[in-house]
């Protein structure tokens, strides 16, 4: 079924190593777009958007600097608290990307990451007020971590595009989050056997042909 990607939407994660970055890598590939990190919580190993800047081979101007850069590799919270600042939702203004038709945000962690002693990554979601995509593992476990994910953004009643699966292909799973979850699964992203500008993009028109129009 076809569909249509927003101008601006914010691609949350069930949990932490879900590959948000990698399915922000394909989207950024395909749609030719922008891309911001809000929160980046460890930089000894190298970001996000320097990892994705350099696997799509996007121009710089293309990456909109992070609002928080935090040092070590933990939840927001726990990264600000060890760098000495604090970050609260006044500090994040969407950004305009000139030139593009798309902006792709990326979230850190799963939906209830805290990023002070009060407010989460779902509170910054519905700060930028951006539709959700949601991306989840294809494997055991999912269905659980999905369908809570999506209780959640029903609660704060915030706009969702559908589901994103990335890992193997399993049918069963993707039924049981469409039947139970009460939305669509838009794409299943296989592993990918090689990751540069070139395979990014055929990766788009593969796993997301309904979107390339």
């Amino acid at each position: 079924m076809p569909f249509k990607l927003p101008n601006a939407f914010f691609v949350a994660g069930t949990d932490t190593d879900v590959g948000k970055t990698v399915i922000c890598a394909i989207l950024m590939a395909g749609l030719d777009a922008a891309y911001w990190k809000p929160v980046q919580s460890g930089t000894a190993e190298g970001t996000d958007t320097e990892w994705i800047a350099r696997v799509t081979g996007l121009p710089h101007d293309r990456f909109l600097p992070e609002t928080w850069r935090l040092t070590r590799p933990l939840s927001p919270h726990a990264a600000a608290e060890q760098d000495g600042v604090r970050i609260d939702l006044s500090d994040f203004t969407l950004p305009m990307a000139g030139g593009v038709s798309h902006l792709v945000v990326e979230g850190a962690g799963g939906l209830m990451v805290p990023l002070n002693d009060r407010e989460f990554m779902i509170d910054l979601i519905r700060h930028l007020d951006l539709p959700v995509l949601l991306v989840a593992r294809s494997t055991l476990g999912t269905i659980n971590h999905t369908l809570l994910s999506l209780s959640q953004l029903r609660q704060y009643n915030l706009n969702m595009l559908g589901v994103v699966m990335n890992g193997p292909k399993n049918d069963g799973n993707r039924r049981a989050i469409e039947h139970y979850g009460h939305i669509p699964v838009l794409a299943e992203i296989e592993p990918l056997h090689r990751i540069d500008p070139a395979h990014l993009r055929n990766a788009f028109f593969k796993f997301f042909p309904c979107a390339c129009g």
